[in-house]
């Protein structure tokens, strides 16, 4: 009878620990966990300049990459259907093994991130978010324009960003949902290309912007046609390097943590055609 009281005892201390995320691995069980992938998802390819930033912060990891470019861009989409189609990309990934989720993509933080917290509340899940906290301590007091898609700007994470930082400079918005789609075709130069930035931003720039937040993963790989549009006096920054530093904490946290060999990067599209794995590929050496 004593044994049994401590074995529901135990497990009743084995299930707090688990619903507190607090489970604890020994040996082959650990190093195993250590080496599934971090699961990395956008709503197409923008995400991949996440991923480059993550593979620099995190070598010895290994990386399974989601592009949903069969229904990119997620920009012009409503609120609903973004956070339907955010939560089944989670789904699949962590039914592959994912030890942590980072969610590569502004307008799925935007529209969804809570809500995955809630559906895995015992997993490692990381967002991205428009720099604007980096671009106002870099320059305070000063004139910040936001590039970003229509999804990201309108949600109310960006209002509460926007509200928190709107008394330290004067915040500007500009959706630009035409430049995802150049990044998906992989058109990242081009009279076209320059022709759309224009019409975008020339309102915006008089007087020059101090910075220029990049608020859609798909926009780094346009930084210097974004650059030759607003001068080169603006700094343009993105959350790439704040996402990936907020991985590593959380899993050296979490003891997750790989070590050893440097780690492996799967590619995988809903598209699933051999010029999106090419586009990928050229993206990811960018």
């Amino acid at each position: 009878m004593q044994n049994l009281t401590r074995l529901r005892r135990y497990k009743k201390f084995l299930t707090f620990l688990s619903d507190s995320g607090m489970i604890f691995l020994k040996g082959g069980a650990r190093q195993r966990m250590n080496s599934k992938p971090i699961a990395v998802f956008d709503s197409g390819l923008g995400g991949i300049s996440v991923l480059r930033r993550l593979i620099q912060v995190l070598p010895e990891e290994n990386f399974l990459y989601f592009g949903d470019s069969a229904n990119a861009p997620y920009g012009p989409r409503p609120t609903e259907e973004i956070r339907s189609l955010t939560l089944e990309n989670a789904d699949r990934l962590f039914s592959r093994g994912a030890k942590a989720l980072v969610v590569a993509c502004n307008t799925a933080t935007s529209a969804a991130i809570d809500t995955l917290r809630e559906r895995y509340p015992n997993r490692i899940i990381i967002g991205i978010e428009p720099a604007l906290k980096l671009a106002v301590s870099r320059h305070p007091n000063g004139r910040i324009l936001v590039m970003a898609t229509d999804a990201t700007l309108r949600e109310k994470k960006f209002a509460t960003l926007m509200e928190r930082f709107a008394e330290h400079c004067e915040i500007l918005k500009c959706p630009c949902p035409a430049l995802v789609e150049f990044v998906e075709r992989g058109e990242l130069e081009g009279e076209a290309l320059q022709k759309v930035l224009k019409a975008e931003l020339q309102a915006h720039l008089t007087p020059a912007p101090d910075a220029v937040v990049l608020g859609c993963t798909h926009f780094p790989f346009l930084r210097s046609a974004i650059q030759r549009v607003v001068g080169d006096s603006p700094e343009l920054l993105d959350g790439a390097d704040g996402t990936a530093k907020e991985t590593k904490r959380r899993l050296t946290e979490a003891g997750l943590l790989r070590t050893g060999s440097p780690g492996k990067v799967e590619l995988v599209n809903s598209l699933q055609t051999p010029e999106i794995f090419a586009l990928s590929e050229k993206l990811l050496s960018v």
